[in-house]
């Protein structure tokens, strides 16, 4: 397995990659994440951006987020699948929304943030009956 960490978006119009190790890998349950991505949740792999390329035609779309600084995210242009995040507070970091991963296994989440704005969308309730393949 590379140390490389690549991804596309779902018509594969737009493709990226980001070498070396992740810097953190998390959930988050913030609402503009919720939103954002229409789940409970985004998980998020933060790279280093001098290490992160993509091409292919992107859209952005810029809001001040939580940490009072713009964070503009980063969209396929063709097929709208969300992709990564730039940070304006965080410049040196670009965040990598995890679904979209080639290998998306290798994602292990360290830690979740906003945890308070977790709610039911997330899925994860044990008394939910869960089928390993399309619900019959």
């Amino acid at each position: 397995m590379s140390n490389s960490w690549k991804g596309r978006c779902l018509c594969g119009a737009v493709q990226y990659q980001a070498d070396g190790a992740s810097l953190a890998q998390l959930i988050c349950h913030c609402r503009d994440c919720q939103r954002a991505s229409g789940s409970a949740g985004l998980p998020v792999v933060v790279v280093s951006a001098s290490a992160f390329s993509f091409k292919g035609e992107t859209r952005t779309y810029t809001k001040t987020g939580g940490s009072g600084m713009p964070t503009t995210r980063n969209f396929c242009a063709h097929c709208g699948s969300l992709l990564f995040g730039t940070p304006a507070h965080a410049s040196e970091i670009v965040t990598i929304y995890a679904g979209t991963l080639d290998e998306p296994w290798r994602f292990s989440a360290e830690f979740i943030q906003f945890s308070s704005g977790r709610h039911r969308l997330d899925g994860h309730e044990p008394g939910v009956t869960q089928h390993a393949g399309r619900a019959p």
